[in-house]
């Protein structure tokens, strides 16, 4: 084998090692972000979540017609509209069910298994619940 043949043998194993390296680390990363997603929208949730109930408490057990009364109160039993704000560290976060009856708030992954593998919900009685979402092709 000559000089030449040895250097390009050489070049393709140390490509091959990089390129492995560097899925690991995108691999690694990846997976750090959707955890810190996740866990960022879960706490927002069940913030919502405890914030409606307390509103509802204070106001003879009838739950506001937006989030945004959640924000406006004096003081406020949110320091911000999460759903006007949506999409955020890549959740969205609608309210389905917002009436004076009760609520259902949910925090779905902008991107399935890529910004979060957990699609968050809590409803009356701060009932909170998550479950796999899959990714829909």
């Amino acid at each position: 084998m000559n000089t030449n043949g040895k250097s390009f043998l050489v070049l393709m194993i140390v490509t091959a090692f990089t390129a492995l390296v560097l899925r690991f680390a995108v691999s690694q990363i990846i997976t750090l972000t959707i955890t810190q997603n996740e866990s960022t929208a879960a706490g927002i949730l069940k913030m919502i979540g405890t914030a409606l109930e307390n509103y509802a408490g204070d106001n003879k057990n009838v739950f506001p017609g937006s989030i945004k009364a959640l924000t406006e109160t004096n003081p406020p039993y949110l320091n911000r509209d999460y759903i006007a704000e949506s999409p955020l560290r890549g959740y969205n976060y609608t309210c389905s069910r917002l009436e004076p009856a009760g609520f259902s708030c949910s925090a779905a992954p902008i991107k399935c298994n890529l910004t979060g593998k957990k699609i968050f919900i809590v409803s009356t009685g701060n009932i909170f619940v998550s479950e796999d979402c899959f990714k829909k092709e």
